[in-house]
């Protein structure tokens, strides 16, 4: 084990902070992907159309309930050998690599988020809806102009945790090559054959994930108006 000294420290940094450009891009982009497409499972699963019901509900008791790690493998691996169409063949490996661990992430995310928005918004008194209709809205305008804002703040919370686990869990991406935090810091161990680097890559992911809490903290105050 080598030494651990300022020196190489210094060493370390920019190939934990070009995996951490990795890992920070990757979850926002899951994230968002996923929040677009969980607004639509929340609304499906609510839905009284069975067919859209059904589907809604399968997706999101397939994606919560087998683990990421498996999905991830099933997209990269797997699906490239059941048909052509899902072979990716942009002329990077990393963008080929990245973008099915996009639709990886971002799959999950939106069943976590699907089950997040649909308690948000059945928390809200069923009396914002009767008045609403009262008032001649439509479903579309109760929910876009009544139902949505005040259930914002009471989203953000789960939605900052679900985050800050994908977050966490990106790590996972290092199985498929990718070369995120995780990747970055087992590359530069198994070249210096110092176990050390982990306490800065450790370190890092604490002040990455303290400053998208802060985030998300300054985001639910200023929502705070709907509750």
């Amino acid at each position: 084990m080598g030494r651990f000294t300022a020196q190489q420290i210094l060493g370390w940094i920019p190939q934990l902070l070009a995996g951490a450009r990795v890992t920070i891009g990757l979850t926002i982009l899951s994230v968002s992907a996923g929040l677009v497409v969980s607004l639509f499972l929340a609304l499906g699963k609510m839905s009284k159309f069975k067919p859209v019901n059904k589907f809604c509900t399968v997706y999101i008791f397939f994606f919560r309930g087998t683990p990421l790690l498996m999905q991830l493998y099933f997209i990269y691996y797997a699906l490239p050998l059941i048909s052509p169409v899902f072979v990716l063949q942009t002329g990077s490996a990393f963008a080929d690599r990245f973008i099915y661990a996009f639709i990886a992430f971002g799959l999950n995310s939106a069943a976590y988020c699907a089950e997040i928005i649909r308690a948000a918004i059945q928390s809200i008194d069923k009396g914002q809806f009767e008045a609403s209709r009262a008032l001649g809205l439509s479903y579309t305008q109760t929910m876009r102009l009544v139902i949505i804002p005040q259930s914002i703040r009471r989203l953000i919370p789960p939605v900052g945790n679900e985050f800050i686990m994908v977050l966490k869990d990106a790590s996972l991406v290092s199985i498929i090559a990718m070369v995120d935090i995780t990747k970055a810091t087992r590359n530069i161990e198994g070249s210096t054959r110092s176990a050390m680097v982990y306490i800065p890559a450790m370190i890092l992911y604490l002040i990455i994930t303290a400053v998208f809490t802060f985030v998300f903290h300054k985001l639910e105050k200023k929502y705070s108006v709907y509750q």
